[in-house]
């Protein structure tokens, strides 16, 4: 008993290190160059202190977040009310929040970016909130974003 317990902790315990693993930049200088290097878009998520969790409970703490994001794109967390992030930081958190049209938080915007003589140029994929319904189905319509039948 104490065998098969001990086994059932390990599964558990390996899918919520895993979930937890996620690497979420937090200066979208470094997410450019990361997302260019290897040619994947950005998961802008914008955010705020007291927003509601669903979007990070239900969608970004799964193992099924976990490995989609990994192979899939570059986790950017821009959160708009982060009293550490310097003056300069926090102004273009906004410009980006603006130019994106997010109107409400917390909210995702996939995007591209390329920089050339040192003027950063973003191209939108396309946004997406919370919606009921899961991790799979959060993610199938992500993929839906991120891969458009043509």
């Amino acid at each position: 008993m104490t065998k098969k317990l001990l086994i059932l902790l390990v599964f558990f315990g390996s899918f919520v290190m895993q979930s937890q693993n996620l690497a979420w930049r937090t200066n979208m200088t470094d997410a450019i160059a990361i997302s260019n290097d290897q040619k994947k878009p950005m998961l802008i998520l914008f955010t705020a202190s007291g927003v509601p969790e669903n979007l990070q409970n239900e969608i970004f703490k799964t193992p099924d977040f976990a490995v989609w994001s990994r192979d899939n794109v570059v986790l950017v967390k821009l959160d708009l009310s982060d009293m550490n992030a310097s003056d300069s930081d926090r102004e273009q958190n906004v410009k980006l929040k603006n130019a994106f049209g997010v109107q409400d938080l917390p909210e995702v915007c996939f995007a591209m970016a390329s920089v050339r003589k040192n003027k950063t140029t973003f191209s939108a994929l396309g946004k997406i909130a919370y919606k009921p319904g899961g991790a799979k189905a959060w993610i199938a319509e992500s993929n839906s974003i991120l891969h458009p039948v043509e």
